[in-house]
């Protein structure tokens, strides 16, 4: 059984047993005893056997009194004040486990997986903080990039000043509200808000009109870029791939210095569709790609460039409802490369 559950019920069973059958020979002996003493004087042995009885009734009370307060009264009293302090938000709560695993009592049982809660619990309010964080960090900067802003252009009457100000100004707020876009379409994409709608897409088409909306920030940074695109169709989300492949890409060129190489491919696996977006960017170390598709997660390269890291979580969780898989290959200094695999692709005739 489960923890060893078996055991501890055999033993009661055991020690029930040895003391009813201690209690009804001790009666039966001291009964013999007594009516060989007085000659079968009835009084006599009703009086013995009934201070017997209250005697071991008395006995075992007492012991199960001790065995109550230790086996029973103690852990549940562990038990509910590790829950109080659960509640209260006290997450570094841990309840130690008094036998060993072969010999777990329900109570073992409730304490491991209080501790394991805890630990869950202790986790998230990590990540949660870091990610409230990250976000008061990237809301404040664009937030302080338009109040300077706007104040500059309130004091200028230089109409070249205006307009490079005035972009300025609108470039921070398009980040704001990417942001607040990406923390919104996570909110609903973990609560079932929304369903994808599910077509026949043209994969390569896909990734190409992405690429071409991203032209000129592309040749902005002198970025050379190759794709590598085979003609592949899926039953899937139009919608939900722009999400994808714009991610993606987004990161790749904001990561990529002024020259660098980005690459595109998307080719055939059996019936799965291999996207890969690779790029001779920062990179990451191992570290951060160990958690860096976590939707709490913030990390410290990221601010360096002025990422929030919603948008890979936002591209695991549209990912994983398709039923896809990402991974990440990365070497600081060298580059990162991003691979998305798509289930049940084919080739149409006459596309």
């Amino acid at each position: 059984m489960k923890g060893g559950k078996f055991t501890p019920i055999f033993f009661g069973f055991l020690l029930f047993f040895l003391t009813n059958t201690l209690t009804v020979g001790v009666s039966i002996a001291v009964f013999v005893a007594t009516n060989r003493a007085t000659g079968g004087d009835t009084g006599a042995l009703a009086l013995v056997t009934l201070l017997t009885v209250i005697g071991f009734a008395a006995l075992y009370s007492l012991i199960d009194v001790f065995r109550r307060k230790n086996m029973i009264d103690k852990p549940v009293e562990e038990i509910l004040s590790a829950t109080d302090r659960i509640s209260e938000g006290d997450f570094d709560v841990r309840l130690e486990i008094t036998h060993g695993i072969a010999s777990y009592d329900d109570f073992d049982l409730i304490k491991e997986n209080l501790n394991k809660m805890a630990g869950e619990l202790s986790r998230s309010e990590i990540l949660k903080n870091d990610f409230l964080s990250g976000v008061s960090h990237e809301i404040k900067t664009p937030l302080a990039v338009i109040r300077s802003y706007v104040k500059l252009l309130s004091r200028t009457d230089d109409p070249d000043l205006r307009v490079e100000y005035a972009h300025t100004v609108i470039n921070a707020t398009e980040k704001l509200g990417n942001l607040v876009g990406n923390i919104l379409k996570l909110s609903r994409l973990e609560n079932n808000e929304i369903t994808p709608d599910l077509s026949d897409v043209k994969l390569h088409e896909s990734i190409a009109a992405a690429v071409i909306a991203f032209e000129d920030r592309i040749e902005e940074k002198e970025i050379e870029l190759e794709c590598d695109l085979e003609e592949l169709w899926t039953y899937s989300s139009d919608s939900y791939l722009d999400i994808i492949w714009n991610n993606l890409l987004s990161n790749a060129i904001k990561f990529t210095p002024k020259g660098g190489r980005i690459s595109v491919s998307l080719k055939q696996s059996g019936r799965d569709a291999v996207v890969e977006v690779s790029d001779t960017g920062v990179g990451i170390s191992p570290e951060v790609g160990a958690r860096i598709f976590d939707k709490f997660y913030q990390a410290d390269e990221s601010h360096a460039t002025e990422g929030n890291g919603l948008g890979l979580a936002l591209v695991k969780k549209v990912i994983s409802i398709l039923g896809g898989e990402i991974s990440v290959r990365s070497t600081p200094g060298v580059g990162s490369a991003f691979t998305v695999r798509l289930r049940d692709v084919y080739v149409k005739e006459n596309n």
